[in-house]
This record gives C-alpha cells, structure tokens and sequence, in this order.
C-alpha cells in the first residue's frame, strides 16, 4: 500500500508559520501562544484552521496495516530496569523469514509510541527485519491517541529513567530467538537524539541512523562503535546547530559516519503523515537507511 500524500504541503505555510509550529511541537511555547503567534500572520480566524491543518494524518498515511498477513506483530513487555516498572513496545516480524533476522530498534518522536511509528515498525518489518518499538510513555500510562496529550506527558518523564529503559529495549531485542545478534537504531526528533545517545551506550551497536536528532553529549562521542548515518533537514535552525562540533566530534574519534542535508526540507520531513513531509527526500533518506542496515546488520 503507498501513502497518500498530505492534504497540504510545507509550501503551502509561511515559513515563519512552520517555524512557529516547531517550536509548539517541541513544548517551546503552548497551544494558546501557537494560535496566537499564527493568528498574527494569517488572522486570528484562521489560526485554528491552520493548527488543524498541520496536525497529523495517521490513517491518511498508513502503508502496512496492523492486521497485515505478512506479519507476526504484537505489543510486549519486559521489566524496567532498577525496579522502575515495565517497558511496553511494539515488536514485529516478518512471517515468512527464514533464519535469524537483523534487528533494529525504532524511536519515536516526542508524542510516544503512536500509529505513524507502528506502522514505521512494520515498514521496516517488510524489509526482512527484526523490529522493536518501545513507548517511553508507558511508565505514564502510555500514548494518549492525542498528539497534544502526548507532548504534555512526554515532559513530565524522567529522561534519565527514559534512557535506561532504551537500553534495556536493545538488548531485549538481541535476546529475540529470532534476532541475528546484530542491532541498529533509527529514530526520529527526540528518537533521532536518542539514536546518537544509544550510539554512545551500546558498544555492540552496529549501525545507527538518526533522522534530524540533536548531538549527544560530545564526551561520550569517542565511546561511538557504531557506523552512524545522520538525516537533517536543511530548515532545521534548532537541530543543526548542534552538527557542526558533533561532526567534530566524530572525526577526531574516528567513527565511521555519513551525514546528508535535504535542500528545501523541514523538521520532520520523513513522517509522512504531516504537511512537512517531503516525499522525494523521504524516499531518498529511507533508501540509505536500509542500505545501511543491509551492510552493517546481515
């Protein structure tokens, strides 16, 4: 199944819109500043419209549905470490996989484990995969099914407790009796930060890719075995301005890294359920990311 394309697209917004709504979405300012920030450039009327318009299409967007027949998908969970509860994440497989699978891990954006990164988890799947999806918003009650809901409970996590939790998410996922042994992340936003950080966690870590993620913490950079392959959208004041001494960073390690800017993009260009999606830089971006797996992970 191919995704619809949005209703709207970024150039369909003032740029000065988009910025604004980044920042709502990251928890900068609250959904009364969004309207009335928007409402001063495109009317007050109007800046409700404008919100609804940006808000995500979930069914709209969906390629593999839940109940697809190809695959063994299913929600688990597994202890927190250091008695902080239990983790619940989405694992699926494909039926039909002979032998071990590589095995990758995937991490939402700031608003939880909702249905766009499922149906990432079985995108991924499809491909031969090994796949699992944690929700850091489990310890919370879980994701809202509302972004707004989400957002807000994803500031009250304890990070610290957060992180611990995705580290133990990828090695429950290399103790899979299907998992070749061999692990990968990918991650968007917030998942895009945790995929550097994890890269920085996890010593058996094959291969990382994180689409527009802020830079780890740059200490911990020399610690980095994994092939890192790094996404950023070329409209992307906030995140990229942390590349430059990561990059840095990187070299004066010696990791082995690819990073692309996508001319013309926003924050989010991957997330096809949204108006800042860009399909020819999505598809681009994806492709190198499979191959990427398919290099370091089989």
């Amino acid at each position: 199944m191919a995704a619809q394309l949005p209703e709207h697209r970024a150039s369909d917004f003032d740029p000065e819109v988009l910025l604004i709504f980044d920042k709502y979405v990251h928890g900068d300012i609250d959904r009364r500043a969004f309207l009335e920030r928007v409402g001063r450039i495109v009317g007050s009327g109007a800046a409700l419209g404008v919100l609804s318009a940006l808000a995500p299409r979930f069914a709209r967007a969906q390629q593999v549905p839940p109940t697809d027949g190809r695959l063994d998908a299913k929600f688990v969970e597994f202890p927190s470490p250091q008695g902080y509860g239990k983790v619940r994440a989405y694992l699926a497989r494909p039926k039909a996989a002979k032998g071990r699978l590589p095995t990758v891990l995937v991490v939402h954006e700031n608003r939880g484990l909702n249905p766009h990164i499922e149906d990432v988890a079985r995108r991924l799947a499809l491909e031969n995969h090994l796949v699992l999806a944690p929700d850091a918003l489990f310890p919370l009650g879980g994701y809202p099914g509302d972004e707004d809901k989400a957002r807000e409970l994803f500031a009250k996590l304890e990070q610290p407790k957060t992180q611990e939790d995705f580290v133990t998410a990828a090695q429950y996922a290399l103790d899979q009796r299907e998992s070749n042994g061999k692990l990968g992340v990918v991650g968007f936003c917030y998942g895009g930060s945790m995929s550097n950080l994890l890269a920085t966690r996890l010593p058996n870590l094959k291969a990382a890719a994180p689409f527009y993620g802020g830079a780890p913490p740059l200490d911990r950079v020399a610690a980095i075995k994994a092939e890192m392959l790094l996404h950023f959208a070329a409209n992307d004041e906030r995140v990229n301005a942390s590349w430059p001494p990561y990059e840095e960073a990187l070299k004066k390690a010696g990791v082995k890294y690819q990073a692309f800017v996508y001319p013309n993009t926003q924050h989010g260009f991957n997330n096809d359920t949204t108006p800042r999606y860009d399909a020819d830089a999505a598809k681009l971006a994806w492709s190198r990311t499979l191959q990427l797996f398919k290099r370091t992970l089989t």
